[in-house]
């Protein structure tokens, strides 16, 4: 098995649940409960200038982008 990516090794692995569960424990990537990893814009995926207030979680250039279909109205 040399691949780099864990999803096909555990496509390769599908059979042999020893190895399959072992794989998962030491290799797999943890499922991340907090901070800037999981914080990400449902329009691009990007997790930088994140705006989560309202339950908006957009970032900030997809805000100015679609402040106006969301309902926000611009004052000069």
């Amino acid at each position: 098995m040399s691949t780099s990516d864990p999803k096909k090794v555990l496509k390769q692995l599908c059979y042999k649940v020893g190895k399959k569960a072992k794989f998962k424990k030491h290799n797999l990537s943890k499922e991340r409960k907090h901070g800037n990893a999981n914080k990400k814009c449902i329009l691009c995926g990007s997790t930088k200038g994140h705006i989560g207030k309202y339950g908006l979680n957009v970032c900030r250039q997809c805000f100015r982008d679609e402040a106006l279909n969301l309902g926000f109205k611009k004052y000069s």
